[in-house]
Parts: structure tokens; sequence; C-alpha cells
């Protein structure tokens, strides 16, 4: 028998055998928070996307004892869901280890560059809610969407904190980690491993938003896009023709810096963090 089908005959049993497993329902991991630590904040278009490119942010709690707050930015577009998500969203935070913080009773609507551009005053009091949260956390380091990210609310957050920052005063300064997920991003620089133990977390965390993955798989398909992440992003950030890093499973970021009321390039030693690296070297 071909070696090779046997292979993906396993892979796909493996994912039709994985859409019978339960979903939420298990014990928190255990959190350590360091005192005095740094805050990274998470800002969310939806509930379920703190997890979904929460590894940088997983790794910064585990193995740096940072505060890691996700913001919930809407609680999805679908009105008759939304308190569920928030339940959905408390739980899988309360299973990661993340804070949580809402951006009002069932989040922020029309997250998306229409309201940007056709109603300024509704937009104006969004800035305002996401200005109130980074000058309440003043944090070490921010996660959101980078400005491509095809879906409406992600491009809408990406404006949305990229306004935020430019209302700060201007002593003002964090890192910024641009994300990516339903588009790639056009210029990468970092490439951070999770090892199988925060990757299985971030899957059964995921598995609390059931209302969402019911309907999609994703979380059982979340592997499979870590492992392309490594196949893509070990030529766009390592340089073309490169060999990829020796891990299996990554994230892809855009890290730059908010200093003086402007987006900064960082130089890298390398765009490669391993799992056995500090996830906060360069932040």
């Amino acid at each position: 028998m071909n070696p090779y089908e046997r292979y993906v005959q396993q892979i796909a049993d493996l994912i039709r055998a994985g859409k019978e497993l339960p979903l939420g329902g298990f014990p928190d991991y255990p959190r350590s928070v360091r005192p005095g630590a740094p805050t990274a904040l998470i800002f969310s278009p939806h509930p379920d996307d703190e997890v979904v490119i929460g590894g940088w942010a997983l790794r910064l709690l585990r193995q740096s004892g940072w505060r890691i707050v996700n913001v919930a930015v809407t609680q999805g577009s679908s009105k008759p869901r939304q308190k569920e998500r928030w339940e959905e969203l408390t739980a899988c935070c309360k299973c990661i280890g993340f804070d949580l913080e809402s951006t009002g009773p069932y989040g922020l609507e029309q997250v998306n560059p229409k309201t940007r551009s056709k109603a300024p005053d509704d937009w104006h009091a969004m800035v305002q809610t996401i200005s109130n949260v980074l000058t309440k956390f003043q944090p070490r380091a921010i996660f959101f969407p980078h400005g491509a990210d095809w879906n409406s609310t992600h491009v809408g957050t990406h404006l949305l904190v990229a306004d935020a920052l430019a209302s700060q005063p201007a002593s003002f300064t964090c890192s910024t980690i641009e994300t990516e997920y339903w588009a790639q991003m056009s210029a990468p620089n970092v490439l951070i491993e999770s090892s199988p133990a925060d990757l299985s977390a971030l899957i059964t965390a995921l598995s609390w938003h059931a209302g969402e993955v019911r309907r999609n798989p994703y979380h059982l398909t979340m592997p499979a896009w870590m492992i392309d992440n490594v196949r893509r992003g070990a030529e766009w950030i390592g340089g073309q023709g490169k060999a990829a890093p020796d891990f299996l499973f990554g994230t892809i970021y855009r890290l730059r810096r908010w200093s003086a009321g402007a987006f900064e390039d960082v130089r890298l030693a390398s765009g490669f963090i391993a799992a056995d690296q500090d996830p906060a070297k360069d932040l």
C-alpha cells in the first residue's frame, strides 16, 4: 500500500473522530501572573479570535507571567446570539487564563470601514471607548488584526485601534502586534512556535465557543492552519529559499511599535521565536 494513502486517511479519520469530542466543560488551566507584570491587550473583533490568534499571548502568560486581557470589541453581529456568545467567551477566557474586558452590554456595533466614513459621530464614540481601554490598562503590547484582514469587522477593528492609538498622549508607547486570520499579511516579521501543549490548550479553550464550532468545526483544523503558517512563514520571514525552522506549529504576526504618535518598524535579530526562547524579548 502507498504509505501516503494511509497517512492522508489517518488525518481524515482523526478529524472525523474529533467531531465527537466534547465542546467546553473542561477544567481551567493553571494561571500564574507575576506581581507587577506587564499587560498585553488582545483587541478581538469577534468572540473566538482571542484564542485563534492567541499563540503569542498564551506564551507571554505562561512563560513570562504577563497579564493578558482580551478586549471584546464586538459580541458578534447576530443579536439573538450576543448574550450566549458573551457567556461562551467568558468561559473560554477563564479556561485559558485571559482576563476579559467588555466594550459595552452587547459590545460595539457596526465596527467596519463604512461606519468610519459614513457615521463619524458613531465612530468617534467607539474610538473613545477603545482609547479609554488603552488609558486604563497602559499595555506594554497590544494584539489587533492587520489592516487588510478581509472580514469587514477585522478591518474595522484595525482602524478603530489605530485611531484610538492616535488619540493617546504623545508620551504613550507600546508594542503593536498585528494578527492575521482571514487574509495573509504582506509584510509579517514574526513566526512564533506553539508547543503541542500550548496548541491543545488553545483548541480546548476554543471549544467553549460551542455555538460557533458546531456550525463549522474550525477548532479541529487549527493544527493544519498552524502547520501551514510555518511552511509559509519560513520563507516570508526567513527569506526565499531558506530552511524552515525546526518546529511544527506556529502563528504569524507583524511586530511594530507605537511611539510619538506613529507606528515605527522594529529591528529583530530573528523573526523566529521557538518554544524554548523568551517570547517577550522584543517587546
